[in-house]
């Protein structure tokens, strides 16, 4: 899915992705960062905001997160840990809760996808997934066929 925005008077299309597991709704956009990267140094940077939204009826808390990063090689990298940008967020029904963060790559082009592990008020704990979303530059040599 795209959402259109408009930049500095042109109109530029970022890819919106969304899961939604037990009643959590999660949605990724991922951004290119041109001035962080190096395309001569192999170094790549994209911004991703991430919605979390509760629509469940239940009062939830993100406990813990975990990313698989897949750079253009193929190679994995697993990141965990608590909460997300240093806040473990509790989540009313109707809630929602949005960050920003970065992926560095050395590679022009990758993906990530994730999980958080969510609480609910009775201590139970279940994964909520985060969409998988690639993680493109412009220095991509896109085929087709």
């Amino acid at each position: 899915m795209a959402k259109d925005r408009q930049s500095a008077g042109r109109q530029e299309t970022q890819a919106v992705y969304r899961a939604e597991t037990h009643g959590v709704r999660v949605t990724a956009e991922p951004r290119f960062m041109e001035a962080e990267s190096s395309h001569e140094q192999s170094r790549y940077f994209w911004a991703y905001a991430i919605e979390i939204v509760n629509l469940s009826g239940d009062v939830l808390q993100l406990l813990t997160r975990h990313w698989t990063i897949t750079d253009g090689r193929g190679q994995v990298h697993e990141v965990s840990g608590e909460g997300v940008v240093g806040q473990q967020p509790v989540l009313r029904p109707g809630e929602s809760f949005s960050y920003t963060s970065g992926c560095p790559l050395a590679t022009p082009h990758g993906s990530m996808e994730g999980a958080y592990t969510m609480q609910d008020e009775r201590g139970a704990t279940f994964d909520v997934a985060v969409p998988l979303f690639p993680l493109d530059s412009p220095y991509v040599k896109k085929v087709l066929h």
